[in-house]
């Protein structure tokens, strides 16, 4: 069958915000299964994830998907484990509680593409601004878009990957992008916004670009920052049929909006300031169709007969989507019902 080549994929031990790093295995006569990914080791001494004279941590595979860029090619997403087996400190997703897969995620990535000569936004010009905004969210034309060639190349790669890729467009923001996943279980989620991250950074390269995930990279301007929004639920937000249900859920957020937003990611302060569609960091609320609310009940939901999901806002770009998922699991669950009945 020959060799093929295997791309370890995992996060780091950098604080606030963990990185992505990856290193290429090569094996011969590789099936294209999980269960036939190696269990592999890398220098934690070198990520901030161990101590030089104990260095050793562990790469457990957890998903793969095949490498759309590589002949023979395979992107293999890893948990970091510790040498007796134990998930590392760093690893979130070993901490989701969702094993039945109850819950689906669909995750909304937004991101500045940059320009590595200037490192300003796509679209900014030295020493000043771009059009305000207004005629960038959804544009197409070379006066108002900037940097589709590489948006599009990347959404050519995450399908190619088997990656549950939905959608992009650009954003309100010159040179500000998103695009959406959605998946069934809160780990798939996770793996495949990272694997899409992966497939972005990796693409930067030949384009002489890099994508500032930072929540608010224009710092206090008028100009829009970049969230994830999470949008999430779980069989009785598909089912209940309640509006009663639904605010139950939206109100167990309330007590723990600090402990929301200790996971979501950091500088998110500088985005979520009751302006450019983000509720105040300081507040929590909730409304049908608000994008100025902390959590969102779209309108689909509505006029679905109160069956449906709900988005979460606040995410910030550079959130990690194991320790958002978790989280919002964790409160759900903990949300008091009443039986409904059949």
């Amino acid at each position: 069958m020959g060799k093929s080549k295997l791309e370890y994929i995992w996060l780091d031990g950098y604080e606030p915000t963990q990185n992505m790093r990856s290193k290429t295995k090569v094996v011969e006569d590789f099936n294209g299964t999980l269960e036939d990914c190696p269990i592999w080791s890398f220098d934690g001494s070198s990520t901030r994830q161990a101590d030089g004279n104990l260095s050793d941590c562990v790469l457990q595979p957890v998903a793969i998907y095949p490498d759309p860029d590589r002949t023979d090619g395979w992107l293999v997403m890893t948990e970091v484990m510790n040498p007796d087996g134990s998930p590392h400190a760093s690893n979130a997703r070993s901490k989701i509680d969702d094993d039945n897969d109850d819950f689906w995620f669909g995750f909304e990535q937004e991101y500045f593409i940059m320009d590595v000569k200037t490192e300003l936004p796509l679209g900014f010009p030295r020493g000043g601004y771009p059009k305000p905004q207004g005629m960038y969210y959804c544009s197409v034309g070379g006066l108002n878009t900037h940097g589709r060639e590489l948006v599009e190349e990347h959404a050519d790669a995450c399908i190619k990957a088997g990656l549950n890729f939905e959608g992009i467009n650009q954003e309100v923001a010159c040179g500000q992008w998103e695009f959406q996943l959605f998946a069934k279980g809160a780990k798939k989620a996770g793996d495949e916004i990272w694997i899409a991250r992966y497939l972005l950074d990796r693409l930067t390269e030949k384009y002489d670009y890099y994508i500032e995930y930072h929540p608010k990279p224009l710092g206090d301007t008028d100009w829009n920052g970049s969230g994830m929004h999470a949008n999430f639920s779980n069989t009785t937000l598909r089912t209940c049929g309640s509006k009663e249900v639904y605010e139950k859920i939206c109100e167990a957020f309330r007590p723990v909006v600090k402990e929301h937003i200790a996971v979501y990611g950091a500088f998110n302060d500088q985005r979520l300031t009751g302006k450019h569609e983000t509720a105040s960091i300081h507040d929590f609320s909730y409304g049908i169709s608000d994008r100025g609310a902390s959590l969102r009940i779209p309108i689909y939901t509505v006029s679905n007969g109160w069956k449906g999901y709900l988005e979460d806002r606040r995410p910030a770009s550079n959130g990690d989507p194991y320790k958002i998922a978790g989280r919002i699991i964790q409160t759900v669950n903990s949300a008091v019902l009443e039986p409904q009945l059949s």
